[in-house]
């Protein structure tokens, strides 16, 4: 009898529950295992397209920044962008499970405009606007689409686009600083010619209603807008006929 106390004691010794380290062991793997699977699951054609996208400006940047191309910041950003789609057009040509490359492109551009924090209610527009932008009025493809289309990793066919429009007065930087200081000097100047108005005849004319000093105001804003606006329009005409003339 006492051999058979001693023996299932034994037992239950033998057969006591995992301690804390050993129950956690196969947690640990299988967490290993599902991170394991996580990693090696595969990107998708429009996360492979951003990659590939991000691979090929990364070569093209500093080439043209050492080129110290001047141009207006929306076309610099609309023309790089165009590339791009370009170079994400072909590259998705090339993926399995792509049935419509060009539409796995601007999904991609999307995706590219969205993780480079571009405001999420601008997305849609600036899609939309590329799309317009990406074809000519024949329906061929616009020139960046084009060269990112048939560039090479590591060319020079970003700064070959770029090129083209060396010589074009509408795009380039001096021109758009000029468009911008013509459109704050003609909002605030003429927010104070009216505010100055207003106050000298609400001081000096207290006869006046409200809102014939209301329109006092608005007048001679007007009369200082509309010289300033000629000016700035004789000015844009004047560098293109002298662009056109070269």
């Amino acid at each position: 009898m006492k051999k058979t106390k001693a023996n299932t004691k034994k037992t239950k010794a033998e057969t006591k529950k995992p301690t804390a380290e050993e129950s956690t062991e196969p947690l640990a793997t299988e967490q290993q295992t599902d991170e394991t699977l996580t990693l090696e699951t595969p990107l998708s054609p429009i996360n492979e397209c951003v990659d590939h996208a991000r691979e090929v400006i990364a070569t093209q940047l500093g080439r043209v920044k050492a080129k110290g191309y001047d141009f207006a910041p929306e076309f610099r950003d609309m023309t790089t962008q165009l590339y791009l789609f370009g170079v994400m057009w072909k590259y998705a040509e090339g993926l399995e499970g792509v049935t419509d490359a060009r539409e796995t492109a601007f999904s991609a551009m999307e995706t590219m405009l969205i993780s480079d924090r571009v405001p999420q209610k601008k997305v849609p527009k600036r899609i939309e606007f590329l799309r317009k932008m990406s074809k000519v009025e024949d329906g061929s493809n616009a020139l960046a689409v084009a060269i990112g289309y048939d560039s090479q990793l590591d060319d020079n066919s970003l700064v070959e686009v770029f090129d083209h429009y060396i010589d074009v007065v509408q795009v380039s930087g001096a021109f758009w600083r000029l468009y911008d200081r013509c459109k704050k000097t003609m909002l605030y100047g003429g927010l104070f010619v009216a505010f100055v108005v207003i106050w000298f005849v609400t001081l000096f004319m207290p006869g006046n209603s409200a809102i014939a000093i209301l329109a006092a105001g608005l007048i001679s804003a007007a009369i200082f807008v509309i010289p300033v606006f000629l000016v700035g329009l004789w000015i844009y005409h004047s560098k293109i006929k002298k662009a056109e003339s070269k």
